[in-house]
């Protein structure tokens, strides 16, 4: 094998202009007397190449520059050949040449798939998912830096033991920012990459799913939402810096909405309009994934509407409220329960949670209507944010009881007779 698949790897150059007596410089391959030629897309003066040394002559920034680079091609190909060597493939001149240039399917390596995702997806994903994946491509480069000790790998290395070797890196790995992966961060870093080995498959750049073995574990989370009593504290809170106070106006809006952050930063003046039933709604789309939303707005919500509407700047952007930044207002939701005392984790983000706990399900609005106003598109989702409350339990079995006991009583009064 290692005899008959010999290489041979030299520079040739070819005439390129007779005036002014300048070549173009070729790299050729030859395997078992066979040969494959490419460009090396550089060009010299007829002088300055050195026929015998395959070479450029002198000392020039230029010749410096390219004779190095000659070098690195003399290298890349050699190195393409112990490749296939070592995969034991079938090695030929073409096959060499394919290797170097990544023309071949078995030269297509993780970081090119992953940039390949990207580049495809950018104009098809919200910018907010996409930054999901940049950050896990992130990861993926530290784990082949730090961990195994290259800058890529080939995608016939995306294997199984690849996987789990992953998983056990990205549940330690801390991004400069925060602290280390929960189970559920840990968990998404390995979804991206499930979604991109899909990809190569389709692509036919991979043999086999690497993930057909491997199982996703998501852990049930408890998500923080406020009760009535909470809710009512913040009402009845009044604070003397105006942008708190705007600030918490925007988080009971989104309470009695189920908004997210970047759909009520879009709020215009245009999406609020008269319903056929006479009532104020929200007519707008979610951000996230496009699905339409038609909101009829609670008394609470309408309220902090009207508070705004005779604000000049906010008209004059034809929006409905104040416009603020995601970190200060959350940073801002910090100061507010402390000053309420409320001992919760509070975002931006807990209104949603608290609209389809404590201000929906709770007060019996049904877990389809629930979904349609947060813009869901599966009712499994819904069921993740709305949970039934320990009160609407009670309520539940108080009137089955009652059911029960009325069934009981006719049956003794017949009984009787």
């Amino acid at each position: 094998m290692l005899e008959s698949s010999r290489l041979s790897v030299v520079f040739i150059t070819r005439k390129l202009n007779l005036e002014k007596g300048s070549i173009k410089i070729y790299a050729r391959v030859t395997i078992d007397g066979k040969r494959a030629e490419f460009s090396l897309n550089r060009e010299l003066s007829v002088s300055l190449w050195d026929e015998k040394r395959k070479r450029g002559r002198g000392h020039s920034n230029y010749v410096i520059s390219l004779n190095k680079y000659l070098d690195q091609v003399f290298t890349g190909l050699h190195e393409a050949h112990r490749q296939l060597l070592q995969e034991d493939a079938d090695i030929t001149s073409a096959s060499v040449k394919a290797r170097f240039l990544k023309e071949d399917d078995c030269g297509k390596t993780l970081l090119d798939l992953i940039a390949y995702h990207n580049i495809t997806m950018v104009n098809i994903l919200k910018p907010g998912t996409m930054k999901n994946y940049y950050s896990t491509q992130r990861c993926i480069k530290k784990f082949l830096e730090e961990e195994l000790k290259v800058k890529d790998i080939t995608l016939k290395k995306l294997n199984y033991g690849f996987i789990i070797d992953f998983e056990q890196y990205v549940r330690k790995y801390k991004p400069s920012t925060r602290m280390g992966c929960t189970n559920n961060g840990a968990m998404k870093h390995m979804e991206r990459l499930k979604k991109i080995s899909k990809l190569g498959v389709r692509l036919e750049w991979l043999e086999k799913d690497p993930f057909v073995n491997f199982k996703l574990r998501f852990e049930k989370t408890e998500r923080q939402f406020l009760t009535e009593r909470d809710l009512c504290l913040i009402e009845e809170t009044t604070f003397k810096k105006s942008s708190t106070e705007q600030i918490k106006d925007l988080f009971i809006f989104a309470c009695y909405t189920g908004l997210s952050f970047i759909d009520v930063e879009g709020l215009k003046a245009k999406h609020l309009v008269k319903g056929i039933d006479g009532n104020n709604w929200l007519y707008t789309k979610r951000t996230k994934t496009e699905e339409p939303l038609r909101i009829p707005l609670l008394p609470k919500a309408l309220e902090i509407i009207e508070k705004y509407q005779e604000e000049p700047q906010i008209i004059e952007e034809g929006g409905l409220l104040p416009r603020y930044s995601n970190q200060m207002i959350n940073r801002t939701l910090k100061e507010i329960a402390d000053a309420c005392g409320i001992r919760k984790k509070m975002t931006f983000h807990t209104a949603r949670h608290t609209f389809a706990t404590s201000v929906t399900l709770s007060n019996g609005v049904p877990i389809e209507t629930v979904s349609k106003l947060l813009g869901h598109t599966k009712l499994s989702t819904t069921q993740l944010y709305a949970r039934v409350l320990q009160k609407k339990v009670g309520e539940d079995m108080q009137e089955l009881m009652e059911l029960y006991r009325s069934k009981t009583g006719s049956k003794g009064a017949k009984a009787i007779q």
